[in-house]
């Protein structure tokens, strides 16, 4: 930690000059609207209810107006003057929503000085990451007159059962150029809000692929623009999968995205050997989940495509979940094998393939992270377990990954972490020439962003390693 962030220091009035600015940055997170309702009593199912939200004039949760305003106070009581400040007015006016993954820069610019009193007149900006002005107003303040150097004060951590690894996501994505997307089908308020929203978080470029006359209805009835999108009209659902499919090997997208299909009329299409989007490995789904009792992101693959996976399959299944976690930024991800035991036993075939796994790992056919397997469920995620069982392990007790031995034990998996652990996950189809974004009605926005943002991180990590290869090796 550098000597700037173990201090906080204050600049006096003598020493400030008018025009001066400061500013810092902050992503809404629901962690941060339900921290203002419990310190304020602010209670407004605006802001916490999010079955209320959906049906208010916003669509969803919004944070509580004076939020933005407690985030001036920062800037002016620990930045510019700084400590020492004393509040003596303060105006503003709220110009905009600020929604969930919304990234607020909060700027304070010196207007004026009284130099008799020692006061300061600032104006006071927030804008969202697109450049719009959320709120604006002036405060007032008595500026310190005296030099303060102190230690800066560390709060404790907050931990609330919230989706703090999904922002995260968000967080990370927030460098790589947005993709260009082909939204398929999006002719439901759900799909074509999904879009729209990732497309303000600047993740996709969306291209609408679909009936045009039922995606404008669509667009009209949720209530958001669609005109800066390219729309491409198809007759119905099969011939908008069949184009996005095509614009995908054509270059003109880096992602799709679905929309009001079935997921298995997307697929169809993809998985054609001729025109489809296959590569050597197959399809498979991994679920970025945030576990509130867990300490680090959690991969849980596959519970949506492959059924009963033979080990070749599994293969396949583990190298895609270790790219995307490649991509999120984790190089070495440790992977835990699962099964019902963790001891190799002839009459369960899933420790075999474990076995199996572990040793094409040592052979080079699995690459990028640490097998182990196979491993009980508790032995992977918790230490204390598996040293009660005996096992040395690098996985063992603290995996990124776990590979299920099939769909049916995936899924139940995820379910019971959503349902008994208040866990939440954004997923992604990996495997193709280009990562597929499944969306469902069910999903809250932002579920939907952290998906594109999966997304983006994963095409963008794809094409550096494409480039990082030269021609003929």
């Amino acid at each position: 930690m550098s000597d700037l962030d173990e201090v906080i220091e204050n600049r006096t009035f003598d020493e400030i000059s008018e025009g001066e600015e400061a500013h810092l940055e902050k992503r809404l997170t629901m962690e941060d609207i339900k921290l203002f309702a419990i310190m304020s009593g602010d209670v407004n199912p605006a802001h916490v209810d999010d079955a209320f939200a959906k049906s208010s004039r916003f669509q969803e949760v919004i944070a509580h107006g004076m939020w933005g305003g407690a985030l001036i106070s920062t800037v002016l009581g620990t930045q510019l003057p700084g400590p020492g400040t004393v509040y003596l007015g303060q105006t503003l006016r709220f110009k905009a929503p600020v929604r969930l993954g919304d990234v607020l820069k909060v700027s304070v610019k010196v207007l004026e000085k009284d130099a008799e009193r020692h006061q300061i007149t600032f104006a006071c900006r927030c804008e969202n990451q697109r450049g719009d002005a959320v709120i604006e107003g002036e405060a007032r303040v008595l500026a310190p007159t005296k030099k303060i150097r102190r230690p800066r004060t560390v709060m404790p951590k907050v931990r609330l059962t919230e989706r703090g690894r999904l922002h995260e996501i968000l967080t990370a994505a927030d460098h790589p150029d947005p993709m260009r997307t082909a939204v398929v089908h999006p002719v439901d308020e759900s799909a074509i809000r999904g879009a729209v929203e990732s497309a303000e978080q600047r993740l996709i470029i969306p291209v609408l692929v679909g009936p045009e006359s039922k995606i404008r209805a669509a667009a009209d009835k949720a209530e958001v623009n669609i005109s800066d999108f390219e729309l491409i009209d198809t007759r119905h659902s099969h011939a908008a999968a069949e184009k996005a499919v095509a614009l995908a090997r054509e270059g003109r997208v880096d992602a799709l995205m679905k929309g009001s299909l079935h997921t298995e009329e997307l697929l169809h299409e993809v998985m054609k050997r001729e025109g489809g989007l296959r590569t050597e490995r197959c399809l498979s789904h991994v679920m970025a989940f945030d576990v509130p009792t867990y300490p680090r992101p959690l991969l849980i693959t596959d519970a949506a495509i492959n059924i009963y996976p033979k080990l070749d399959q599994k293969r396949d299944i583990v190298q895609n979940a270790i790219n995307l976690a490649h991509a999120l930024g984790n190089m070495d991800p440790k992977v835990a094998i699962l099964s019902a035991v963790e001891t190799i036993n002839p009459k369960i075939s899933s420790t075999l393939d474990a076995a199996a796994l572990c040793k094409m790992a040592d052979r080079g056919q699995i690459t990028g992270g640490t097998l182990d397997g196979p491993l009980a469920f508790d032995n992977a995620v918790s230490e204390s377990a598996a040293k009660t069982k005996g096992i040395v392990s690098d996985v063992a007790g603290c995996a990124d990954i776990l590979l299920a031995p099939d769909l049916e034990a995936a899924n139940m998996l995820m379910k019971q972490l959503s349902h008994l652990a208040d866990a939440t996950g954004a997923g992604l189809v990996v495997g193709a020439r280009v990562p597929i974004i499944l969306t469902s009605r069910a999903d809250d926005a932002l579920t939907r962003m952290a998906s594109s943002a999966l997304a983006l991180l994963l095409a963008d990590y794809q094409q550096r390693s494409a480039m990082s290869i030269a021609p003929g090796e």
